[in-house]
């Protein structure tokens, strides 16, 4: 249990007891205690919790909150308590303000659970996947790609620290339209490797980079000019088996370097090949949610709400990227039983979300157990311009390209910085600046900043007490308690970024608990001749790098001790 946790539920207990008091005195009559809530104000200045119990026992009391909310506050036995004040504020809110004996067990709690500190149990083991990223692997990754990589990592650390069991999953797309073009493209390239440029004409609609002629030219030093008189399909599925598993290959190295690694690669080719792919359109007719129409097989989309139905078997007998995608989630929800499957897409795809979720309600699975997270596009400035292209390629941008730029840190913290939604302009120039303007910067210098005093100290033979050994109730200055409430909210700063699917609370969080930490290192010498005081603002101190360090890792951000 969490300090907030503690002292909500020690507040619930004293209201109560208020309540039953002056019920028993005949000040207040109610048949039972309604279900109130105790939480943090907006507003600093009202205090440090805030209850609307007065106002939901309003009516079954029959008197007016204010008049109740008083009533509560005279019943209240805060005398040697945590509670330095109590008041009654607007229509009947009731304030609470603390002081900093209350606080200083999170201080205890965190030398206590160390790394773990911040790991709650929101989730119960509830099995989650999600999924990102999952680009095509007929070339490099681009921008948005890097964007939803931090993301969906990101995300899926929060979910674990609060107590989810959470698969990460790269969906393959290594079957349909674009396998065939990636197929029909390196055919060409190697035809007219071997034969000539005028020998085959280079698809319209094919893939132009530069890779596909790499592929084609290591393809052929590996076996000649032997798929030269084969057929078409035999020379297309070679040139596909080989330069796939290349580029698959990449990904995950790209991927690895950008610190995030996979519980499952998913190839979508398996659903062709087991036939789930079309046992889910025949699931569908048996549920009578398909019609013929031209030859082809629909979904009954507009049984759901939507304006139009969708495709899910051409006229030619091939299925759509659509009923494939609907077989990939059947299998995530029914065969390997994910309670929840969280996918984060580009914006580009919102039609795409409310169709599969009706697909998904056609199946008998709860459309809420699929959430979409749709992120916006990302920008890369540099020098106030925007930059479209790669110094190195002269192509658009890569996820190599951005690394080669700035550093993995930066990338993965600024890529955090911004909820999904939000477009977002990445500064490059910032990102590798040293110095407080840059906040991955900001963040990770507290943390060496903290390393470098307790170095300092150790040489001194001064060393970091166990907290319980210490008087931690001389810890009362401002800077000193605005610290303390920092670092208790680093569990529900989780809390709330894993119930809100909102990973950027973290870095917000973070970089709020640096400057908290640069305040009270401002205000208050750590080195004292009062040496009480001194071994308090250690624990302090050692505490907060934890935090710091806590917080970085659930970014799979480095968390430097000197810099």
């Amino acid at each position: 249990m969490t300090v907030f946790e503690l002292t909500k539920k020690t507040l619930r207990e004293w209201i109560d007891a208020a309540l039953m008091a002056a019920k028993e005195k005949g000040e207040l009559s109610f048949s039972e205690i309604a279900d109130y809530v105790i939480e943090e104000p907006r507003e600093k200045e009202f205090g440090d919790f805030a209850t609307n119990a007065a106002m939901l026992m309003a009516k079954e009391a029959r008197l007016a909150p204010r008049k109740i909310a008083e009533v509560i506050v005279a019943n209240l036995k805060t005398e040697g308590t945590f509670i330095r004040e109590v008041s009654v504020a607007g229509a009947g809110f009731i304030n609470f303000k603390l002081d900093g004996s209350q606080l200083t067990r999170v201080l205890e709690m965190i030398d206590e659970q160390k790394e773990n500190y911040g790991r709650i149990n929101v989730g119960n083991g509830e099995k989650v996947m999600v999924e990102f990223v999952s680009a095509n692997p007929t070339g490099p990754m681009h921008m948005g790609n890097a964007r939803g990589g931090a993301l969906g990592d990101c995300l899926a650390s929060v979910l674990d620290w609060a107590g989810y069991d959470v698969t990460r999953e790269f969906y393959i797309n290594d079957a349909g339209n674009q396998i065939e073009k990636f197929a029909n493209s390196l055919e060409a390239r190697y035809l007219q490797a071997l034969l000539g440029e005028d020998a085959v004409e280079f698809p319209e609609d094919g893939y132009h980079g530069e890779d596909i002629r790499v592929h084609a030219k290591n393809f052929i030093e590996k076996f000649g000019d032997k798929y030269v008189e084969t057929s078409s399909e035999e020379r297309k599925n070679a040139l596909v088996e080989y330069a796939l598993k290349i580029n698959i290959d990449a990904l995950k190295t790209d991927l690895e370097k950008y610190r995030i690694f996979y519980d499952v690669w998913f190839h979508e080719s398996t659903l062709h090949e087991n036939g789930a792919a079309r046992a889910v359109v025949e699931e569908l007719t048996e549920r009578g949610y398909t019609y013929e129409k031209e030859g082809a097989i629909w979904f009954r989309a507009s049984d759901f709400g939507e304006e139009k139905d969708e495709v899910l078997v051409r006229a030619n007998g091939f299925l759509t990227y659509f009923a494939v995608d609907v077989a990939y989630h059947r299998n995530k929800f029914v065969d390997r039983g994910f309670q929840t499957g969280i996918n984060i897409w580009g914006a580009d795809h919102h039609g795409h979300v409310a169709r599969l979720k009706a697909a998904m309600s056609a199946l008998g699975i709860e459309a809420d157990r699929l959430e979409v997270i749709l992120m916006q596009l990302v920008r890369l400035v540099q020098g106030g311009e925007v930059v479209r292209m790669s110094k190195r390629t002269g192509k658009s941008i890569t996820l190599n390209d951005l690394l080669d730029e700035t550093s993995i840190d930066a990338a993965r913290f600024f890529f955090n910085m911004r909820q999904a939604n939000s477009h977002f302009d990445f500064d490059l120039d910032l990102a590798v600046e040293q110095s407080n303007e840059n906040p991955v910067f900001y963040v990770q210098y507290a943390h060496a900043r903290i390393c470098s005093i307790l170095r300092l100290m150790e040489q001194e033979n001064v060393q970091v007490k166990a907290a319980s050994e210490v008087d931690l109730s001389l810890l009362c200055e401002p800077q000193e308690v605005d610290l303390m409430k920092l670092l208790a909210h680093f569990p529900e700063e989780i809390r709330a970024a894993a119930i809100s699917r909102e990973p950027s609370r973290m870095t917000r969080y973070v970089m709020e608990l640096a400057a908290g930490f640069h305040t009270f290192y401002g205000a208050c010498r750590v080195k004292t001749e009062d040496k009480a005081l001194q071994d308090a603002r250690l624990v302090l101190v050692s505490a907060t790098k934890t935090v710091i360090k806590n917080a970085l890792t659930l970014l799979s951000i480095e968390a430097p001790e000197q810099m």
